[in-house]
């Protein structure tokens, strides 16, 4: 059985603009040292699926850079391995002929000559915007099982902490599995299981999605294809119980950061047997840590130098937190300079940022004081 991947890098681009103004929504930093397209990729590769499509869109010079030629996830190969797929359309039909695509079925039509030529018997679709651990084996063998046309992981939430988050189609599923309903509109309160959009499909299906969105002129793929066919065709879920975080906004980047902090949150990403997450390689030198350094309950990566205090944070590569600085509950990507005397707190600042001596910067959990890419405060 041929299994073959397609992510899409820039679908949900639209909820945090404040990160996506320079690069893709996969290539948003996390965790110290990785990109949000190293989950997806690294649960694909985990499951022996060895070619990969990343659609792209727009501001994708950073996700190139990161993914190179994919020989950090073992997909640097002759035959398969990963394919940066273009953002324009290439369909039979004139009036969308070389146009960028704006949707996801548009993406699935500019992907069409890629998922042709992969000659897969299985598709595995995912976006970038949930941090997840998943067995996809088990996941594809349960589609190939059950003889659903699409299998849809999902995850059992509480609606309200979703209620202001972009894309989240809520799942209405019956006892045996099967899909009753798809719907944009999440109840207002209690739990409710959503759409985590990792589907798994065949290539007849796939194509099939294709040919029908040109011919009839479709638009949505929980609109159009999920919800206007659930009663006719077999579509299943696949409930996943392991540890999962959305971001859809930064609010909730802000939050899904923080937990890992949490041995919780570290063991469900990172310290599952077997299924490791990979991400681009970088030597760096270890972090230097001055005689009055202070550090507590953080994450610090290699190639830092700090010299100050750092209580519940997050620090990427290359950050320089200087003498006498205060730093809580903040997120510093990589290369941010930290003057003398400066105390952060609930503050994201995005890479190459700037913050002089005596600045005192505060946000809170729910708003974080956000500083963009290069910018001198």
């Amino acid at each position: 059985m041929n299994v073959a991947g397609l992510i899409f890098s820039n679908i949900h681009d639209r909820g945090i603009p404040e990160m996506t103004r320079k690069r893709t929504m996969a290539s948003i930093p996390f965790g110290c040292r990785y990109r949000l397209i190293d989950f997806p990729l690294s649960n694909m590769v985990n499951a022996d699926i060895n070619t990969v499509g990343v659609v792209t869109h727009y501001n994708y010079q950073s996700l190139l850079d990161h993914i190179g030629t994919g020989k950090d996830w073992d997909l640097a190969r002759r035959s398969g391995g990963i394919k940066i797929l273009p953002p324009y359309i290439a369909a039979y039909e004139n009036n969308v002929a070389g146009k960028l695509y704006s949707n996801r079925l548009e993406a699935l039509i500019g992907a069409e000559n890629f998922i042709n030529r992969c000659k897969a018997d299985y598709f595995v679709l995912s976006d970038c915007d949930v941090l997840m651990n998943i067995d996809l084996k088990d996941v594809i063998d349960t589609h190939v099982q059950s003889g659903a046309h699409i299998t849809m992981v999902t995850k059992r939430v509480n609606a309200a902490e979703r209620a202001n988050e972009y894309d989240v189609d809520a799942v209405e599923i019956a006892d045996d599995g099967r899909i009753l309903s798809v719907s944009r509109q999440l109840p207002e309160s209690g739990e409710c299981d959503i759409n985590t959009n990792i589907l798994v499909l065949s290539r007849g299906e796939i194509l099939a999605i294709i040919s029908d969105s040109l011919r009839k002129g479709y638009t949505s793929f929980a609109t159009d294809v999920l919800a206007k066919n659930v009663k006719e065709k077999n579509f299943r879920a696949y409930r996943y119980e392991g540890y999962y975080s959305h971001i859809g906004t930064l609010e909730s980047y802000f939050a899904s950061s923080m937990k890992l902090l949490t041995e919780e949150a570290r063991h469900g990403l990172f310290g599952i047997k077997n299924r490791q997450i990979y991400t681009k390689i970088r030597n760096s030198a270890p972090t230097q840590y001055g005689a009055n350094a202070v550090v507590k309950n953080s994450l610090i990566a290699d190639g830092c130098v700090v010299e100050g205090t750092v209580e519940n944070s997050i620090i990427f590569r290359g950050v320089k937190v200087g003498k006498g600085c205060v730093v809580r509950n903040s997120i510093l990507l990589q290369d941010t300079s930290i003057g003398e005397n400066v105390q952060l707190n609930c503050v994201i600042t995005d890479k190459n940022a700037m913050v002089k001596d005596g600045r005192m910067l505060s946000g809170h959990e729910s708003m974080p004081f956000f500083i963009g890419k290069g910018m001198i405060v």
